[in-house]
């Protein structure tokens, strides 16, 4: 009787273990202790600020709105894509080349959003209130959130950006006027 007794509680247990991780799969998230969606908010803010020995220390404060709309969409596009390069991973029926250039894609694309994100720290250090960098292959499109804008400018923001990637066929700079 007591074996019973035992199994019993054994499976009493089990089946809570069970509902507990069912109930915590479905349940919507906790938005007070998600640490990565607090970090990605903080990611498109900036502010400057100068430090004891007097140079400017640049940390994120609210990005405009429009810029931040089209870094979303270009974040939802490269994340669909990188499902899809996923899917393609996971395919165990194909051959190794093609899942080998899914993976060498998915490498790409991620080099592409450290670029461009670095692009952008560096471009709002030339002290512009926001920019938005959107590359593509060899070719770089920059908006920049400006008071007053002149082509002296666009050729030194061309100039850093061709510095810091190296050789491309095209950077275009559009200015964009602040309100």
């Amino acid at each position: 009787m007591l074996l019973k007794k035992q199994t019993v509680w054994l499976l009493t247990m089990l089946s809570l273990v069970v509902v507990l991780s069912v109930y915590y799969v479905t349940s919507p998230e906790q938005k007070g202790s998600d640490l990565a969606a607090m970090e990605e908010k903080a990611e498109g803010e900036m502010e400057s600020v100068e430090s004891e020995d007097g140079k400017a220390i640049i940390t994120n404060t609210a990005s405009d709105e429009m810029f931040e709309t089209l870094r979303l969409q270009l974040d939802d596009e490269r994340s669909r894509m990188k499902e899809d390069l996923t899917a393609v991973l996971g395919q165990t029926d194909l051959p190794a080349e093609e899942r080998m250039k899914a993976k060498d894609q998915i490498d790409e694309l991620n080099e592409i959003a450290q670029k461009e994100a670095m692009l952008e720290t560096l471009i709002r250090a030339m002290d512009y209130e926001d920019v938005l960098v959107r590359a593509d292959g060899k070719k770089v499109q920059i908006t920049v959130k400006a008071k007053d804008h002149s082509p002296s400018a666009a050729n030194n923001i061309i100039q850093e950006v061709r510095n810091e990637i190296g050789q491309l066929e095209a950077v275009a700079v559009e200015f964009q006027v602040e309100k």
